[in-house]
């Protein structure tokens, strides 16, 4: 298995009006991909409806911690010298928002994803198993927290990041999902405030 990024942006920027993207090959998933001139198979995610910046950051958490601002819908990953790394999220619907401080105690690529019994509750038409997969809720990376419910997934529903739409889980674009995975470990303090 492999799984790797490759820059893509020249063809992208001319499809998709963005200003930067990747192309991700991944031989589970094959037949969700359209083949390239040169034979290779990739799959465009697209850009985010919020794009992925660089800002300025002064607050008092250190580098390599996540600060989830569900007021904003944002998420910022703390860099050195001052700086963040601000992506555009989906986060949950009136009644499953939450906030507090968790770590990151699992990482999965394309993760399987079983409902957890409240949602089939409230959804009895779900599936009681997904694997992973492009179709999949839980999109291309998942970052669990702590022993809660909640995870920073991706999605396969780009179109609600910048929404409140969500159980309670922070969704990102798959792009997206993959850069803050990339960049953070096992461990990483994520705080999540309203």
């Amino acid at each position: 298995m492999r799984s790797k990024l490759i820059p893509f942006a020249a063809i992208v920027v001319a499809a998709a009006g963005s200003t930067t993207a990747c192309a991700v090959y991944d031989d589970r998933y094959p037949h969700t991909f359209a083949r390239s001139g040169s034979g290779g198979v990739y799959e465009l995610f697209g850009s985010s409806p919020i794009a992925r910046q660089t800002v300025r950051y002064d607050g008092p958490h250190k580098p390599g911690t996540v600060i989830i601002s569900t007021s904003e819908r944002r998420l910022y990953l703390v860099q050195e010298g001052g700086t963040a790394l601000r992506y555009g999220i989906g986060v949950g619907r009136e009644g499953f928002q939450w906030s507090g401080t968790q770590s990151i105690t699992r990482k999965a690529e394309w993760p399987d994803w079983r409902p957890p019994a409240p949602m089939l509750k409230r959804r009895p038409d779900l599936p009681r198993y997904m694997p992973g997969g492009p179709s999949n809720p839980l999109g291309a990376r998942a970052m669990y927290l702590g022993s809660s419910m909640f995870r920073i997934h991706g999605s396969n529903e780009p179109e609600t990041i910048g929404e409140a739409v969500s159980s309670g889980c922070i969704r990102m674009t798959n792009d997206d999902v993959i850069d803050l995975y990339n960049r953070v470990r096992v461990g990483t303090t994520v705080v999540v405030r309203r």
